[in-house]
This record gives structure tokens, sequence and C-alpha cells, in this order.
């Protein structure tokens, strides 16, 4: 790189390229942008760049380049893992698409919607309904979290039992790569094999290859019909079989599968300073929801026979069918409420562990006997999408400990033995989460070398200068 300028004058080309509003350098309105979700980061930036066009982001990655500054990719900074905070000492701008949310196209016979990656997830939602089409991409902070964030980091969410990652949604891409020029696939092509999928690079690279701008995401028609219960489970209730059987059971009409353990409703409870209504089993919880386009399907009935199923082999002691949807979305505010609960409690460390669904009562079972041992005076709050083997493995922090403390005392030490376990059995680190900075010494840890050379040969071929998101993730 060149070397570089003082930073008020390399910022000058930046703001007569992006105008009025386009370069926050008061701290005051930067430091949002600057500090990671889980407040464990604090970064510095000396400018938050945010750009219009496609062809604006094209012209500050080249200007990043000649005035030596490194450049971060941030969506909505929802991410648990810090990929989108930028580092102190690195003198990284944060570049942020939030002025670019433009819907380009709804194709209701294509079943696709191509639209600006600085789209909030929940927007792009909005506009598959109004042509009667869903877009299953769901999670918690779906309003306010953006599409290029949720690409950049392989988002989850709710729905990834039926309609899998977000990389799974993905036709089409556009992105502007760290010499400013520009990829475009933004086909909407179901089959397109032409060759290596390069799109694919792209999502989950946290911004590290190159900033995306642009998505064609997959559509279905409009989930009309909904049933929902909620299921108190015996003791002992074996997860991995009850997933199987409610899939067969309702013709994989099942689009969540939601674990719910008692600690984590007690948790809702405590920050509600009443109850909820709801009721966890000795097994816990789980959310179940079916989704049907059509009428003609007999949903409820499909959820009682399922229902039905699961209550004569003992696996569910109670259950309570939503009657309303009102009914239905108090249902899911305590599931969506959990992260509150445990903030509220006094914050937790987050473990995001994904397990083949075959072995989730395996590793639950060695997870408490290794918190058991280790750290018997410590909650537990367990929940997730366990019909796709991702749980959230949450230690709420102690009473009267600092949160930040307690929370590098278990990365340096229980965390390595909970990642052990998922991996003995074919699992991982991260379901849905990403590296991040805040994960990339596991990648480094638990990595076979040929993985570390691919990754680091893919970064290099894109980025020989390394200005694209440093630290994060390589």
């Amino acid at each position: 790189m060149p070397e570089s300028l003082p930073d008020r004058d390399a910022l000058a080309p930046f703001e007569a390229l992006l105008g009025s509003g386009g370069v926050l350098t008061d701290p005051a309105l930067t430091g949002r942008y600057t500090r990671d979700q889980r407040d464990l980061m604090q970064g510095e930036t000396p400018a938050v760049l945010r750009p219009r066009s496609v062809e604006e982001v094209q012209a500050l990655v080249g200007l990043a380049r000649a005035q030596g500054f490194g450049l971060v990719p941030q969506g909505g900074n929802t991410g648990y893992v810090g990929g989108a905070t930028p580092e102190p000492g690195r003198r990284q701008l944060v570049v942020t698409l939030e002025r670019m949310t433009r819907i380009r196209a709804v194709d209701p016979l294509n079943f696709t919607l191509s639209c600006d990656a600085g789209t909030i997830l929940a927007d792009a939602q909005k506009a598959a309904e109004a042509d009667g089409l869903f877009l299953p991409l769901s999670l918690g902070s779906e309003g306010s979290c953006r599409l290029g964030g949720n690409l950049g980091t392989n988002a989850g969410g709710l729905q990834v039992l039926r309609y899998g990652m977000a990389r799974d949604l993905v036709l089409g891409l556009e992105v502007v790569l760290p010499d400013g020029t520009l990829f475009s696939d933004m086909r909407t092509l179901r089959k397109n094999n032409i060759g290596y999928d390069l799109k694919q690079l792209f999502i989950g690279a946290e911004g590290t290859l190159g900033i995306i701008t642009g998505v064609v995401l997959k559509l279905w028609p409009a989930q009309g019909q909904r049933a929902t219960a909620w299921l108190e489970l015996a003791a002992g209730a074996p997860i991995p079989e009850m997933a199987a059987l409610v899939r067969r059971e309702t013709s994989d009409l099942a689009s969540t599968f939601e674990l719910i353990s008692a600690s984590s409703l007690g948790l809702v409870t405590e920050m509600r300073g009443a109850e909820t209504g709801l009721k966890a089993g000795p097994g816990g919880a789980v959310l179940l929801e079916l989704t049907a386009s059509s009428e003609r399907i007999p949903l409820d009935d499909v959820l009682m026979g399922c229902l039905e199923a699961l209550m004569e082999r003992g696996w569910v002691v109670d259950a309570v069918l939503a009657q309303s949807e009102t009914q239905r979305r108090a249902f899911w505010a305590v599931r969506e409420t959990i992260p509150e609960g445990e903030k509220h409690a006094g914050g937790s460390v987050k473990h995001d562990i994904a397990v083949p669904i075959s072995r989730l009562t395996d590793f639950l079972a060695r997870g408490a006997a290794l918190l058991a041992e280790r750290l018997p005076d410590v909650r537990l709050s367990v929940y997730g999408h366990v019909g796709d083997g991702n749980l959230h493995y949450n230690l709420v922090v102690p009473a009267g400990r600092d949160r930040v403390a307690f929370t590098r005392e278990i990365e340096a030490g229980f965390a390595h033995d909970l990642y052990t376990i998922a991996l003995e059995y074919g699992g991982g680190y991260s379901a849905e989460y990403g590296i991040g900075r805040f994960k990339r010494d596991l990648l480094e840890r638990y990595s076979d070398p040929a993985r570390l050379r691919l990754i680091a040969a893919v970064k290099h071929g894109l980025d020989p200068d390394g200005i694209m998101n440093a630290g994060a993730l390589v």
C-alpha cells in the first residue's frame, strides 16, 4: 500500500465522492458503528462511509487503496462475533450500505426478489409479501439486520429446517472486489451450471473478499396458513427422534422446531416479572410450527395427528395449540425474548453449537455433565433451532461477576472442552454466527491444514493487499 496521508486530508476525496452525509467523522455519529453488538469490543475508525450506488462503492474502494485505508463492510451491526467492528490501530473505514436499499425487482412467476444488499431483511420480506410471495430467511434481528450482513455471515435463523441457510436462498450476487472491479452475477436462473459457483465464495466470507452490493433471492408462495403448538417435553424426550417423527408425520410441512429449556423460559419470566402462561416440562419445551400456502391442506388436523403420535410415545406430556394469531405471536414472543432475558439477568457467554441432529441428545447429556463438574453454580440457558442441529448453549453471568471478564474466562477454558465434545460428534463451534474476530483463534485451532491453506489462498488471490476486513475470519 502507498504511504498514507493524515486522515483529515486523506478523507477529502471520499467527501467529494459521497457528498452530504456520505462521510461521518463525528464520534457522536460513528460510535454506533464501532461498538460490537455484545459490547465486548470497542473499535475505532477515522470515518464511516455511506455510498448511495454500486458505482460509488467501486470508487471508494479505489480511493481506500490509494490512501492506505482498510475497509470494514458492515450490515446492521447485529452480529455476535465482532466481524463488523473496525479494529483499533488498523486504520479501517467502515462501509455501510444503509443508503442502498432499493428493491430492484420482484418476479412473481420466477419466484425471485432482486435488491440492494443494504436492504433491511424485514423490508425484503414485505416486498415479497406485497406480491403474494414469501422470503423464508427470518431472524430475531430482522427489523435491523441487512441482507449484505446476512449473506456475509451466511445467516441461519428460525426456518433453516425447511428452507436452508442464507446461502441456500441465493440465486445471484453482485460484489465489488478489492481492486474496485465489479463481479456481477445477478442471474435469476434456477439451473445455472457454468463452471465454479463463484457467488458462494462471498457468502459466509464476512466481507473479507469484497463488498456485496446486490442479491437475487429465491422466494416461495406466501404461507397463508399456520398451525402452531407449544409442547411440554417429558424427561429424557429424545429430540432427534422427535424431530424426525415430526418431519415424517407432517410431510415436511414443519418450518420450525425450536427447543426452549426450562431455564431459558425462566429468564423470560424473571425479566417480565410475570408468568408467561406457558410451561416447560421436565425435558423443556418445543415451539413447533407448520406452514402451508394452500387453505386446502388441513393443517390443524396434520398438527393434531403429529401431536398424538408424540404423546403416544410418551415424549410430550402436554401441549397448547395457538387458537389465534395473537396467541401464536405470544408463543413466538417468548422464544424471541430469551436473549433479552439473558441480558436482563446479567448477560451470557454465547456458544453457537452445531451438531448432527442425531447426536443432539448425546451432546446435551455430556455438556450437562461437563457443566456440573466444572461450573456447578453457573446457570445454563439452552435454546435454539434444534430441528437443524443448532443449539445456543449459553452460560448466564453469575451475580456480582464482571461480564467481560467472565466471558474471557469461559472462552479460555470451559468453551474449548465444550467445542471438543461437539467436534467429536461431527459438529462445530459456529452454527450461524460466523467467525468474525472473536472466533478466529478457533478456526486456526480446530481447522485441518488443508482448509486453512485453501482459505489463505482464496484470500490472497482476491485481496492480496489485505484491505478487506483485515482481522476478521483470517
